[in-house]
């Protein structure tokens, strides 16, 4: 699969590389291709990676991984050739600086902005709630990390769930993009947890049942 991870920072790093360890051919889109960032992340990536602006990551993919400040996503977005049929992976969370509160949210979310703004894309949420730390290792003793996943294309919730087992996590269906109302105060209750609370970024959510 062609994968253009737009940001080449901890998640987009993380996920990105990671992806292109299981054999996937991965685009890196960042503003300055030519960085040293931008170079670390493909030295960890290996020769299935290249990078190249986001308008060329986006030309060049069809599945789009969304790892850029929510500020900046709009901007990104519009600036692409074309997003018509393009599965966009939305792992933002709108918070505020202070990493204190969300920017929107509870009636609507990020991801449905996303979807309002390019609806002829297919916009899926997931990856929102976990660590770069967990990204990089999903693994807790005998269990897996849980991936919170939703949207509004059955086909397009089916890749990412795929493209969630291939890195070893375990995904959960949440239902429409709607629900991203939901997973995004989670990913808020995740950083007051790892950032305020001491937790660190080795721990992660997942669901219990019997």
């Amino acid at each position: 699969m062609n994968i253009a991870v737009l940001g080449t920072g901890h998640v987009g790093g993380a996920l990105g590389c990671r992806w292109a360890a299981v054999g996937h051919s991965v685009f890196f889109g960042a503003r300055d291709p030519a960085g040293a960032e931008v170079r670390a992340v493909l030295a960890r990536a290996g020769g299935g990676a290249r990078a190249g602006s986001c308008r060329e990551a986006i030309a060049a993919c069809d599945t789009v991984l969304l790892a850029i400040p929510w500020d900046q996503t709009h901007a990104v977005l519009e600036r692409a050739e074309s997003l018509d049929g393009k599965l966009l992976i939305d792992c933002i969370n709108p918070l505020t600086p202070d990493l204190q509160d969300l920017t929107l949210g509870y009636k609507t979310s990020a991801a449905e902005q996303i979807a309002a703004w390019f609806p002829t894309a297919r916009v899926v949420k997931a990856f929102n709630t976990l660590s770069a730390a967990t990204m990089e290792n999903p693994r807790y003793g005998d269990l897996a990390a849980h991936v919170f996943i939703c949207g509004d294309d059955p086909s397009a919730k089916e890749t990412v769930h795929q493209l969630a087992r291939e890195l070893g996590f375990e995904p959960i269906e949440c239902g429409p993009l709607r629900l991203a109302r939901q997973l995004e105060p989670l990913a808020m209750l995740y950083v007051y947890l790892a950032v305020f609370q001491g937790w660190g970024g080795d721990c992660a959510f997942r669901m219990l049942k019997r």
